[in-house]
C-alpha cells in the first residue's frame, strides 16, 4: 500500500527496477567492485564520547557531494552491520543505495553503541549502573553528527534514515531543526503503543538465539527461511558481533546495547509521552513498514502518518511479507527500492 504516489514515482520505481537488472547482469554490484567505508571518529558532543561514522563514496558529482544521507539505528544493535553487512550476494544496503544514488552516505552509532565509545559502566555488571544513552542523549549525538557532515560536504541539509528506535531519534532531530533536514525515513517506525520489554541496569545482551528469534518474530513458521535465510542472518550477525570486540569474548559471545531506550518506552512512550512532536516535522517524510511486524505493527505507522500534519510531502509505504527486521530480509529490494524513489524525487 502507498498513500499518495503521483507518477513521477512509478516512473522512478520502474527506471531503478530497469538500472538495478543492468547492474546485475553486468556485475556492476560484484563483490570485486564492493566499496570499502571510512570508519570515522568524530568528537561527541559530551567529554570522552567519541562517535563512529561508518561513510561510503563512489562516482560522484560535485553537486550531489553536498546532498549527504545518514543512517541511524535502532535500540540494540548499531548502523554499521544494520545498514553496511554484506550479505550473501556481497552487497550491503548501503552500498546499492551509493551505485544507484551517489551521495555521500553515513551510518551512525550512537553513545554505546558499535564502534562509539562505550561508557565503563558497560564492563560492569548491567545492574550496577542506571541505564544511560536515553532519547535525548542520542539527539544530541546525531545533531553532532550532522554538524561533522554538512561540514564536510558543503551541504545545508542532510537526508536521515532511521530503523525502529532510530525513528524516534532521527523524527525528533528532523522536528528540533527543520532548516537542516532535507528529507526523513522512518523504517518500521516507532508511535504510541510500542511495549518495550523489561530490562533493568545499564545495558543489555544478545545472543545469536536471542537476536534470531527477534529477527523472525511475525514470520509464518513455514516460511521462515524463505523470508529470513539463515544465511543472510549468519552474515549480519558476523558482522553485528564483530562491533562488540568486548562481547563478543563472552561465553556465549553477545552484542551490548544500553537501555536508555527502554527506559523511554517505559517512562514516556508506554504512558501516551513521545519525545517529539510529528507536527514539527516540515520535511518530505516517507514511513515504511512491513505488512508482518508484531514490534511496530502498520497500525502504529498509520497513527503516526495522521499526525504528521506539517511535513511538506508525506507518504506510507506497506510492505508485503516483511518483519520488522525488513532490512536483512528476502525482500529487501523492495526497501531499498523505496527508499532509493524517495531520494531521489524532486519536490515540485
Amino acid at each position: 500500500m502507498v498513500v499518495r504516489q503521483d507518477r513521477r514515482g512509478t516512473r522512478v520505481r520502474a527506471a531503478f527496477a530497469g538500472a538495478m537488472l543492468v547492474l546485475l547482469a553486468t556485475g556492476g554490484l560484484a563483490k570485486d567492485r564492493t566499496v570499502k567505508p571510512d570508519e570515522l571518529q568524530i568528537p561527541g558532543p559530551d567529554p570522552g564520547i567519541e562517535l563512529h561514522l561508518r561513510h561510503k563514496l563512489v562516482r560522484i558529482s560535485s553537486a550531489e557531494f553536498h546532498r549527504p544521507v545518514m543512517f541511524v539505528h535502532g535500540a540494540t544493535f548499531p548502523a554499521s552491520s544494520t545498514f553496511d553487512a554484506a550479505l550473501p550476494d556481497g552487497r550491503s544496503f548501503m552500498e546499492i543505495l551509493a551505485w544507484w544514488d551517489p551521495r555521500p552516505y553515513y551510518a551512525l552509532d550512537i553513545r554505546g553503541y558499535g564502534g562509539s565509545t562505550r561508557p565503563p559502566a558497560m564492563s560492569q555488571p548491567p545492574e550496577a549502573n542506571p541505564p544511560f544513552a536515553r532519547a535525548a542523549d542520542a539527539v544530541r549525538d546525531i545533531e553532532t553528527a550532522v554538524d561533522y557532515v554538512l561540514k564536510q560536504s558543503g551541504g545545508k541539509k542532510i537526508t536521515l534514515i532511521g530503523w525502529s528506535w532510530g525513528t524516534t531519534t532521527t523524527a525528533a532531530y528532523a522536528a528540533r531543526h527543520p532548516d537542516k533536514v532535507e528529507k526523513l525515513i522512518l523504517v518500521s517506525p516507532v508511535w504510541l503503543g510500542v511495549q518495550p520489554p523489561a530490562n533493568k541496569g545499564a545495558y543489555r545482551t544478545s545472543t545469536y538465539e536471542s537476536a534470531r528469534a527477534f529477527a523472525i518474530a511475525g514470520i509464518p513458521k513455514e516460511r521462515v527461511e524463505e523470508i529470513s535465510p539463515r544465511a543472510s542472518f549468519d552474515a549480519w550477525w558476523a558482522a553485528t558481533l564483530a562491533t562488540d570486540p568486548e562481547g563478543s569474548k563472552q561465553t556465549p559471545p553477545v552484542v551490548r546495547a544500553p537501555n536508555g531506550a527502554l527506559q523511554d518506552f517505559a517512562e514516556l512512550w508506554a504512558l501516551g509521552k513521545p519525545n517529539y512532536d510529528p507536527a514539527a516535522i516540515r520535511a518530505p517524510t516517507l514511513l515504511i513498514v512491513g505488512e508482518w511486524d508484531v514490534v511496530t505493527p502498520p497500525l502504529m505507522a498509520q497513527t503516526l502518518y495522521g499526525q504528521l500534519v506539517n511535513a511538506s510531502e508525506r507518504r506510507l509505504v506497506l510492505l508485503s511479507e516483511a518483519t520488522h527486521f525488513m532490512p536483512i530480509e528476502k525482500h529487501r529490494m523492495r526497501l531499498i527500492r523505496e527508499v532509493a524513489n524517495f531520494l531521489q524525487e524532486q519536490e515540485r
